[in-house]
């Protein structure tokens, strides 16, 4: 082995490219597998039969990881859990564009996570009192947030109950203040667009000029 290849193969890259591939070794090698030949499947063999099914990695890995199996030391196949982000979107989006896989891992995660089943209900219907306006029933959906729920949710609910009056009419009433927050946003822009620079006056003009 040269010193360039020496280097390369002592390199992150390359652990990380030993480390994907024993994982890929892991999942392919699965128990039941390995119990299907009473540990007597060679590295070999094993390793053509996986090398056909698309692994890209070495024999070396291959016989490492039958060699732990024998031995029962082998590190246990980890879970494909969901980012926190991907269980996000599928508790906010309405159940029936959820696709049957998405749908079938949402419940698996419902069911590892008692306080994500809890928060995925309360945000399901906290969402559907946003769509149809159903301001009426915001003060009975907080008394559920603040029982028995993740403290996030019981913070939310509470900042929710400081300011009950406007947010019931902003889940009831067709009127909000979204027009006039967009015209502030559109005056700060221009202030910007002038470095804060320019007159009250040419302010006014260049706001008259574009409504």
């Amino acid at each position: 082995m040269s010193f360039v290849q020496a280097r390369l193969s002592r390199s992150p890259r390359s652990r990380r490219g030993r480390a994907h591939h024993l994982t890929i070794c892991r999942t392919w090698t699965a128990p039941t597998r390995f119990t299907e030949a009473q540990g007597q499947v060679s590295g070999t063999r094993l390793f053509l039969e996986i090398h056909e099914r698309g692994y890209r990695g070495s024999r070396q890995v291959v016989r490492k990881h039958l060699a732990d199996l024998r031995a029962g030391t082998a590190e246990p196949v980890r879970a494909d859990i969901p980012s926190p982000r991907k269980i996000t979107s599928w508790i906010m989006r309405p159940r029936i564009t959820l696709t049957e896989s998405q749908d079938k891992r949402l419940l698996e995660v419902r069911l590892a996570c008692p306080d994500i089943t809890r928060a995925c209900d309360l945000a399901r219907t906290f969402a559907d009192l946003v769509r149809h306006r159903r301001g009426y029933l915001l003060l009975e959906w907080i008394r559920q947030a603040e029982q028995d729920v993740p403290k996030s949710m019981q913070g939310f609910a509470g900042s929710l109950r400081q300011d009950l009056d406007a947010v019931t009419a902003g889940l009831t009433l067709q009127w909000s203040s979204g027009v006039v927050e967009g015209h502030v946003n559109r005056v700060e822009t221009i202030k910007r667009a002038m470095y804060g620079r320019a007159s009250f006056r040419l302010l006014r003009t260049r706001i008259l000029a574009g409504t």
